[in-house]
């Protein structure tokens, strides 16, 4: 079933038994927000809208301003939105105008009350309150009906009687003729502490109209203590949480803000933030992804490429003293470079690099970056899961140091298991000193079907699985090296997550696989963990066509090697 437009759903709202239940919304991500939590309609606030601006609320934005704001929260939005039009920005003719552009904008009806223009808003101390007299404003309602063109439209209005401390019956006076005048529904506001001027003022409301009595509508920002089901009780039909939501964030974004200044490291507000993903979803990144799936013309490939370049290599100095080891420089491009256009050429446009050591050198364009600031602390796994918000779909890893021909890349690419890395099966061509293992610290790797004796190279016909791997594994055992590429699906990239967060909760402190503890741990022992614990990773076989910058001698090799 279609679902009603708004100014059907507001009227259903003012006519079914209950209170309404509505926030108060200053820009469209709150007012989805307010959706999300199940709130009945949103009220478009005036003095939200203007805090967000940084100005008081006191008709400094113009109706342009203040409309363009309110349309975004509609666009956002299924439920009703009440837009808090102030004095409706003028006299009756000006009120005429702000139906008719409020109602194109979509939203379900607007409130107008009887402050003098420019207003102030009603909680101010020592600002003088002026009342326009009670026939304007009746005149202001009368043209607000004339100027809707869907019968359905609500016009609220708001008397300030009590705020400016005119009393109950000023009160009463005012609301019956705005009743009167045709408002499908009455705001009386109040200031007090507490419920009592209301409770006078309900105990006495007899605001008839032909179709019965007139909705009154309550704003309990100062009588917090009333519950809607007690306003309900009193004969309020709608209540409006008018500005919780925006003091709920200033307070939120400053205790974020003072931890971020205090301690300098965005870990610190990570407990207190929502994920990246959170936000994704709120924003509707999803039904991007779909769309562009079902209507963009095919290219690239639907995968994210995470690069970990956070660490620091003592062989390397003092080549690396001014720049991370992937700026080095080879033949006029960098190690980095290189890699970007590897992925390019083969369809990867998404490309994600985790940062630390020299790291104000890494910032090549069309890249989204993280930064590990604890680098010289950390492995490389703590430096994968700082860009956990990539996780979410399919994805790449990539050592930073490695240079490859796409060929490789292709072949990974093409596979279809849920977790997939590239292992080099010449490791066993020739023999290798202590020497060697020591400085270069190889991945080796143990498959469950090595290749068979005597061929220099011949994959397994159906592939094969990863059973060990690590740089601690004996030499003589190994059948391949891990050569720092490898590949997530989407159920592999959930794989990852939930076994290092099990991980996380479990082996804080203790040593983890190769590592003396899961912050220090490399890519490889989370491998070996995913295998432990019943996971299997497929294992993508090549013979050379690649090259790791570890020492001074690699970098030379690479030097008259590559092109």
């Amino acid at each position: 079933m279609p679902t009603p437009p708004v100014t059907a759903q507001l009227r259903e709202l003012l006519r079914r038994p209950g209170p309404a239940l509505v926030l108060g919304a200053h820009d469209a991500l709150s007012a989805k927000l307010a959706e999300e939590a199940g709130f009945d309609a949103i009220w478009a606030s005036g003095f939200g809208i203007s805090a967000v601006n940084a100005l008081p609320d006191a008709n400094i934005l113009t109706m342009s301003e203040t409309l363009d704001a309110v349309r975004r929260m509609s666009d956002a939005v299924r439920i009703p939105v009440i837009a808090d039009c102030d004095n409706g920005f003028g006299n009756a003719i000006n009120v005429m105008r702000t139906v008719a552009e409020y109602e194109r904008a979509g939203v379900a009806g607007i409130c107008i009350e009887d402050n003098i223009f420019p207003k102030r808003c009603s909680f101010y101390a020592g600002v003088r309150r002026e009342l326009v007299p009670t026939d304007e404003h009746v005149r202001k309602i009368q043209a607000a009906k004339a100027a809707q063109s869907d019968p359905d439209f609500v016009v609220i209005a708001r008397t300030e009687a009590f705020i400016a401390g005119w009393g109950t019956q000023e009160a009463l006076k005012r609301a019956r003729a705005y009743a009167a005048a045709g408002a499908d529904a009455v705001l009386v506001h109040s200031k007090s502490s507490t419920f009592d001027e209301l409770k006078d003022f309900t105990a006495a409301w007899d605001g008839s109209r032909p179709d019965g009595i007139c909705p009154l509508v309550a704003v309990p920002t100062t009588y917090a203590g009333m519950t809607a089901a007690d306003l309900a009780a009193a004969g309020f039909k709608l209540v409006i949480f008018a500005n919780q939501a925006l003091r709920a964030a200033v307070k939120a974004m400053r205790q974020a803000l003072s931890a971020l200044k205090h301690e300098g490291r965005p870990a610190a507000v990570d407990a207190h933030i929502a994920t990246l993903p959170e936000i994704y979803e709120l924003v509707g990144v999803p039904d991007l992804q779909a769309n562009e799936q079902k209507f963009l013309l095919p290219g690239g490939h639907t995968v994210t490429a995470i690069i970990i370049a956070a660490g620091f290599e003592e062989a390397l100095m003092p080549l690396i003293e001014d720049r991370p080891k992937a700026m080095l420089e080879i033949k006029g491009q960098t190690i980095l470079e290189r890699q970007i256009r590897a992925l390019n050429e083969c369809g990867v446009k998404d490309v994600v690099v985790v940062r630390g050591y020299r790291k104000e050198q890494l910032n090549l364009s069309n890249v989204r970056y993280y930064d590990n600031d604890r680098f010289r602390e950390t492995g490389e796994l703590v430096s994968l899961f700082l860009a956990e918000a990539e996780m979410s779909g399919r994805f790449l890893f990539l050592y930073a140091d490695i240079i490859f021909d796409p060929a490789i890349l292709e072949k990974l690419l093409k596979s279809q298991a849920d977790i997939s890395i590239v292992v080099d099966r010449a490791w066993g061509d020739q023999a290798h000193t202590l020497e060697e293992m020591r400085t270069k610290k190889p991945d080796l790797v143990v498959t469950h079907q090595p290749p068979q004796t005597g061929y220099r190279f011949l994959p397994a016909a159906e592939g094969t699985t990863l059973a060990r791997i690590g740089q601690q594994l004996p030499a003589d055992e190994a059948d391949g090296e891990f050569v720092g590429l490898a590949m997530f699906s989407q159920e592999g990239a959930h794989l990852l997550r939930t076994v290092y967060h099990q991980t996380c909760q479990r082996d804080q402190g203790r040593r983890f696989h190769e590592a003396e503890s899961l912050e220090r741990a490399a890519f490889t022992d989370m491998l070996q963990e995913i295998v432990d614990c019943g996971g299997e990773v497929a294992c993508v076989e090549i013979y050379k066509g690649w090259l790791e910058i570890d020492t001074f001698e690699d970098y030379r090799r690479a030097w008259a090697k590559v092109k």
